[in-house]
């Protein structure tokens, strides 16, 4: 217990993230100190010296420099960031202060959609035909020497954002000038700059989707979660909805997304850690879409119990594993489960959400939580990044789950005014 006590993990969290609670409430069940860190001071900071702290997060320089005067007073055990941004900066303060951790290399080459997938296709992992072009060069050579149906990527933005398919060359000049505007609105100079001077296409690989979930110990890969994708993802964006898991693929299939998860992240030269493939099935095998050093995103992580008694979060295993204080993978329990990403349909302003209480009443249904405020702007997809909330459900199938999230979606009437 004593030194379970002395452990004290150093948590990223930047002020937009949805993670916060959860990694709080482990540190809390797991007796592990805590400081977070975020980009903007808080009033509280003064009081609590040690277990809040202000990074630049964006600036690695002047985070390394920041956190080491911290340590020198407060040691910390272990730092970890759940996102793709806070995860190469959590690899670069370990790699700092001399902490077990993925060496900052394999945790960038993630983060980057051009060097993974140069990387998982030098490595033999099948990913799609894929080819890198300038934002300022003519879009018209890059269209006509597109393989179609092909699928235009930002190399910087998240959440499937700016992902946009074209089945020919007109539609992929519309893409391209959609893209574009997305990237100009992320410089929000009105200049016409763009925040990424290079975009990927890629073959668009039919076929069901999947998503791994995955931690890794001591060089090994433990599956954590495998899960269906229900909806179709086809296009012309590729908004993610629902999430169900244990998969209903067979053993096959199953095996070989396990396969490729692992040689894709053995190929990034990840070695501890969680990790999050995005997957498709087909032409008789997987093609790795997407590998994340990090987590499910969003509050999707709590689909996800583990150990006998349905004990411990998918945060509870992370934490335990990175500092130290948990030695064994626990399973996850036997219950099917799965999360709605409550999707945004329409563009406006968020007035109302009814039905709320009827929803979480179906069978099934654990929660409905509704992350969105009133009076929030809502964007749907490519332009958007975020969802209207969260619906989490249980039951002995997933073929149950699945029909527990429609229904109690179907229960939810969202009032949107303006810009319809």
């Amino acid at each position: 217990m004593e030194d379970l006590l002395r452990a004290r993990l150093l948590l990223l969290l930047p002020t937009h993230t949805y993670r916060a609670d959860e990694f709080v409430d482990a540190t809390k069940r797991l007796g592990v100190d805590l400081t977070v860190a975020s980009e903007v001071p808080s009033a509280l900071e003064e009081g609590h010296a040690t277990e809040l702290l202000t990074l630049e997060l964006d600036n690695p320089e002047a985070a390394v420099a920041a956190t080491i005067a911290f340590a020198k007073r407060c040691p910390i055990s272990a730092v970890i960031g759940p996102d793709d941004d806070t995860a190469v900066l959590a690899a670069i303060l370990s790699s700092e202060l001399g902490l077990a951790a993925n060496p900052v290399s394999a945790v960038q080459a993630a983060r980057s959609k051009i060097v993974q997938r140069e990387r998982l296709r030098d490595a033999g992992v099948p990913v799609p035909d894929f080819c890198v072009h300038s934002m300022g060069a003519d879009p018209g050579a890059a269209a006509s020497a597109a393989p179609y149906p092909c699928v235009l990527k930002p190399i910087s933005l998240s959440a499937s954002r700016g992902v946009i398919r074209a089945n020919d060359p007109d539609e992929f000049l519309a893409a391209h000038a959609r893209l574009r505007a997305i990237l100009e609105s992320e410089t929000g100079d009105g200049g016409g700059q763009v925040k990424d001077q290079q975009y990927l296409v890629e073959r668009y690989v039919p076929g069901p989707e999947y998503a791994v979930e995955g931690l890794i110990v001591d060089g090994g890969l433990h599956i954590l979660a495998v899960f269906d994708k229900p909806d179709p993802l086809e296009g012309p964006f590729f908004e993610e909805t629902i999430y169900v898991t244990p998969s209903r693929a067979d053993s096959r299939v199953q095996n070989s997304l396990v396969d490729a998860t692992g040689r894709a992240a053995a190929a990034l030269g990840l070695v501890t850690g969680p990790v999050h493939a995005e997957l498709r099935y087909s032409d008789g095998g997987p093609w790795l879409i997407e590998l994340a050093a990090r987590p499910i995103g969003g509050k999707c992580s709590r689909v996800l119990r583990f150990g006998k008694e349905s004990e411990y979060s998918l945060e509870d295993v992370i934490v335990g594993h990175t500092v130290g204080v948990m030695h064994e993978v626990p399973r996850r329990e036997e219950q099917a489960a799965g999360v709605m990403m409550i999707p945004i349909s329409a563009p406006g302003t968020l007035e109302k959400v009814t039905g709320v209480e009827a929803a979480e009443a179906e069978p099934g249904v654990e929660e409905v939580l509704i992350t969105a405020h009133r009076g929030q702007e809502l964007v749907p997809l490519p332009e958007g990044s975020r969802y209207l909330g969260f619906i989490f459900a249980r039951a002995d199938t997933p073929e149950l789950v699945e029909s527990s999230l429609r229904r109690a979606h179907e229960k939810l009437e969202i009032r949107v005014s303006g810009k319809q």
